[in-house]
């Protein structure tokens, strides 16, 4: 079975306020074994909510709606469900009740139009709020021949999250074939999209009961596998299967099979290997740091390091000499070498890793104003050996910067293999 989730209101249709209902709804789907098809987002206006209504039942089986319940003249799902399916609404009495003993409670004259939020599909059941005031309702009828289940639930997340939870969700559990979802990733850094679908399709399209998302994310390609079946086990060794059979085409260009970071991964063979990591960063400004101390007890296998943005703090803090800085420019393979060999005996660490490059907008000045911005030096070094990186980055200043720092990771991730 395949589910719509509706989100109404005008205001998620501006740049000032997003729908985050759906994702929490489109897990605790999934958890049932059904997967979201479609998600949209509709403004407060009757007739396109209605045409909407009548599109979502035409090609889902379950029809979840986020919002549109209150008290409000633009508050209208109830009335564009019951158009839609050419049904009556009807006012509950009890309802009404409890929205007077309500307001009474605290002490204040409940105003007219709250009686709306009374009205109940025919057919429906309704879903008691105990955080708020307008009830869900839940409807499980038959379109054309076809079961739909459609749930009306309020829109504010404290409100939604509980009834769906303690309510709707039982109600759908009880009702639905029982299916489990599995889901595996997998995650390569550095690597065009075009290249992971030309070596994976031949291999995921023999699983047509597996649904695989391709995702370019910055510095990396992820490969998603979801599958239900009627029982976990199967399911996930379904999943298991070809992801198995994708590391074993793309190996060691595959560095996480459970969606860990790449950071998270260079850690752990940092503490594998009983090694540990210092950083000399320019152009990044801390960024490769601040990824890898965002993972908890990164502090065992990272020691620290210094942002050197000044040619004055590459020497200073890194010992590279000011005349290599000077003949070479700060952005160059010799800076590079020297920051990460520096770093590296200045901390005592095992590896030194070190970025230096132009990020833009503006160019480089000095030794460095005739080279191109995106222009960056990666260097990684042992005691033994030194390794130096080349990358012409494009983008703005966030994308070469971000880059910057994920070729460095797997640079270290490299190395450790």
């Amino acid at each position: 079975m395949i589910a719509e989730i509706i989100a109404i209101g005008s205001e998620m249709l501006t740049p000032f306020r997003q729908d985050t209902n759906s994702l929490y709804l489109t897990e605790g789907l999934n958890n049932l074994g059904v997967s979201v098809a479609f998600k949209t987002i509709i403004g407060d206006n009757l007739a396109q909510l209605t045409a909407a209504v009548r599109t979502a039942i035409s090609r889902a089986d379950i029809v979840l709606f986020s919002g549109g319940l209150g008290p409000t003249e633009d508050d209208l799902t109830r009335e564009a469900v019951a158009a839609a399916l050419n049904l009556e609404l009807h006012r509950d009495n009890d309802i009404v009740t409890d929205l007077y003993k309500r307001y009474a409670a605290r002490k204040l004259v409940m105003p007219p139009n709250n009686a709306k939020q009374a009205d109940v599909l025919a057919g429906a059941t309704v879903l008691p709020n105990p955080n708020g005031s307008a009830p869900g309702q839940y409807l499980d009828t038959v379109v054309d021949g076809h079961r739909k289940i459609l749930i009306l639930l309020p829109g504010p997340p404290n409100e939604l999250k509980p009834l769906f939870d303690n309510q709707a969700k039982p109600l759908l559990a009880a009702t639905l074939p029982p299916r489990h979802l599995a889901r595996r990733q997998l995650r390569m850094p550095l690597i065009p999209e075009s290249q992971v679908d030309a070596r994976t399709a031949p291999i995921y399209q023999q699983y047509s009961d597996i649904e695989t998302t391709i995702l370019a994310a910055p510095g990396e390609i992820q490969l998603h596998f979801i599958t239900a079946k009627p029982t976990l086990a199967e399911a996930q060794a379904r999943v298991d299967e070809l992801t198995s059979r994708i590391e074993a085409e793309m190996q060691e260009d595959v560095y996480s099979s459970h969606g860990e970071s790449l950071e998270e991964v260079v850690l752990l063979m940092l503490g594998l290997r009983h090694l540990t990591l210092s950083a000399a960063e320019s152009c990044t400004g801390g960024l490769l740091s601040q990824r890898l101390t965002a993972i908890a007890g990164s502090s065992r296998y990272f020691l620290g390091g210094a942002v050197v943005y000044s040619d004055a703090l590459k020497t200073s803090f890194a010992d590279v000499p000011a005349d290599l800085i000077a003949t070479h420019g700060p952005v160059s393979a010799e800076v590079a070498r020297a920051l990460a060999e520096g770093i590296r005996t200045r901390t005592g660490s095992s590896l030194g890793i070190s970025i230096t490059g132009i990020a833009g907008p503006t160019p480089g000045t000095g030794p460095d104003a005739e080279k191109p911005i995106g222009l960056v030096y990666v260097a990684l070094s042992d005691g033994h050996d030194t390794q130096v990186k080349q990358l012409n980055l494009f983008g703005d200043r966030e994308r070469i910067r971000w880059w910057a720092s994920q070729h460095a990771l797997e640079l270290i991730r490299r190395t450790l293999l």
